[in-house]
């Protein structure tokens, strides 16, 4: 039973990326609390890998640079998807292409931009509540 929770949370995490949706981002601050961000999420790999846009003197990459830990979490009133795990900073220019959206353009000048980079988060651990079912887990 839980393949099919961690499926049908996979299909809602990757139908929630790219432009026009947000989930939250839970990363510690660099005074050691926990601090949550509401950001798009580019790309994802079902639960298993996210990917997010910032720049690299961001508090975010900050943030993640002194603790790499993170959660990320899809919620509505029909689910709600906690995923934890950590956090690489990313800048191969490949990578940084393949991720890019249009709305990044509002802080960017392009895919190469040196401030621009990734954030890639991969889950380690879940806690899925998907059509009233629940599953917990580790990959």
């Amino acid at each position: 039973m839980n393949e099919k929770i961690i499926s049908k949370a996979g299909e809602i995490v990757e139908q929630n990326t790219g432009e026009m949706t947000c989930c939250e981002l839970a990363l510690i601050d660099l005074e050691g609390y926990p601090t949550v961000s509401t950001i798009t999420a580019s790309k994802a790999d079902g639960i298993n890998w996210l990917t997010f846009c910032t720049g690299l003197g961001s508090d975010k990459a900050n943030r993640i640079k002194r603790c790499n830990r993170a959660s990320v979490c899809f919620n509505s009133d029909e689910y709600n998807i906690t995923l934890v795990g950590t956090m690489d900073i990313i800048t191969d220019p490949d990578v940084k292409n393949e991720m890019w959206y249009g709305g990044l353009s509002n802080h960017f000048s392009g895919p190469q931009a040196p401030n621009y980079c990734v954030l890639r988060f991969k889950t380690e651990r879940y806690n899925l509540l998907v059509d009233w079912k629940e599953a917990k887990g580790r990959l």
